[in-house]
């Protein structure tokens, strides 16, 4: 079945960069999302970045587009998050999630993902 992994996360200083991957398998339909959401301690999961297949159509939480890039390779086999600018607040649990069939109206709806991974912990220092 689908299922989805998580790398690249770490420590970065203040205003660093990292770039997460999301490596995806098992997929019966090339008509799915891959979503970003991040959980920071004692919070809920918030969005941070989707992309669409196949049109590669891209949505962004607020404040982070301009900051996070949210693309795939050509096989769509891995999904990946480029972080740049990096701030305290960005630090969390950094998850890859699939909706099986994208709706736009809810794309950043936690309960239409389907399929999670186990998480990237990224942590920025001040």
């Amino acid at each position: 079945q689908v299922q989805l992994v998580e790398s690249g996360g770490g420590w970065v200083q203040t205003g660093g960069s990292l770039r997460l991957s999301c490596s995806t398998s098992g997929h019966t339909s090339t008509s799915y999302a891959v979503g970003w959401f991040r959980q920071a301690p004692g919070k809920e999961h918030e969005f941070v970045a989707a992309i669409r297949r196949p049109n590669g159509a891209t949505w962004y939480g607020d404040s982070l587009k301009g900051r996070f890039t949210v693309s795939r390779d050509n096989t769509w086999n891995t999904v990946y998050l480029q972080m740049n600018s990096l701030k305290p607040e960005d630090a969390a649990i950094y998850i890859c999630a699939r909706q099986a069939k994208a709706i736009a109206s809810t794309i950043r709806a936690k309960y239409r993902y389907d399929v999670w991974g186990q998480g990237t912990q990224v942590t920025v220092s001040s």
